[in-house]
């Protein structure tokens, strides 16, 4: 048992919030910045306490239009473009690794092995170093500029499929040997006994993925060209124009501190099955 001492748990409560504090501190910088008009961002201090605009920078921020350098796209289509992007990569991500686990596992087929370990080592296969010849394919299908072309090459994971595999080989044998007895089928002990098991592990997975989809960048820079099809990520470096070109900041902080609300709630959402996903042992 660690012994409690104050001075030590003064110590660690100093790491903490100064720890807070430089995460916080870009954040809180970014906010007030959304709520300045763009002459007060570039003035040399900037105000560190917020303005009086904030609510017509988000009102212009989500509707679009301005007359900075950059695009100038409604936020609250690229919003859009992003959530779905990111449900359809997180739902299928976990639908294909769930379905392939299973078949892995509790099927018998030759080279049932081969067939994993083939999915496993793709992991030394990310988008980056595949991806010309998949932009070569999605273009070739005419996918480019649209939510298949977004999302289809990045649903399978092999990680998550290594996962839930390892999950289900601790799974009793009791419970399979119960199904068969009755007389429920393949799909069915799949659907009544494995799905319920595993639903910390699917919350965790889901947060993680739809992260992952919600911040993709170097993919949709390539197979979008047209504004109406920019995730929020790609909209805020569009956003800001290089050259002699005038940025409106605060319109671009604006949407910065709207593109964090969602994966904000997904985590703070599923917060609690997030950590017991990933820390319960009692499988």
């Amino acid at each position: 048992m660690v012994e409690r001492h104050p001075i030590l748990d003064a110590v660690s409560h100093l790491v903490l919030v100064l720890g807070v504090l430089i995460i916080a501190f870009p954040l809180y910088l970014t906010f007030v910045a959304s709520t300045q008009t763009a002459d007060a961002i570039v003035q040399a201090p900037m105000s560190l306490l917020p303005g009086s605009h904030m609510v017509d920078n988000y009102i212009q921020a989500w509707r679009g239009g301005g007359d900075g350098g950059g695009i100038t796209a409604p936020v609250a289509r690229m919003m859009t473009v992003s959530l779905i992007s990111a449900l359809v990569i997180a739902i299928g991500k976990i639908a294909i690794s769930l379905l392939s686990a299973f078949a892995i596992v509790y099927f018998r087929f030759p080279f049932r092995q081969l067939f994993f370990w083939a999915i496993f080592i793709t992991l030394m296969l990310p988008v980056e170093v595949r991806i010309g010849p998949t932009y070569k394919v999605v273009s070739d299908l005419g996918m480019l500029n649209t939510y298949a072309g977004l999302t289809v090459p990045l649903i399978a994971s092999a990680t998550a499929t290594f996962l839930f595999r390892q999950f289900f080989l601790t799974v009793p044998d009791e419970l399979v040997e119960a199904a068969r007895m009755d007389g429920a089928g393949p799909m069915r002990f799949f659907k009544d006994v494995l799905l319920p098991l595993s639903t910390t592990s699917i919350a965790a997975l889901f947060v993680i993925q739809f992260i992952y989809g919600w911040n993709q960048y170097l993919w949709p820079l390539l197979v979008t060209t047209h504004e109406d099809m920019y995730p929020v990520v790609i909209g805020i470096k569009r956003m800001i124009s290089g050259g002699d070109a005038a940025n409106e900041w605060n319109i671009v902080m604006a949407t910065a501190i709207l593109a964090m609300i969602p994966p904000a709630l997904v985590v703070i959402l599923m917060q609690k099955w997030f950590v017991k996903g990933l820390v319960d042992t009692e499988k």
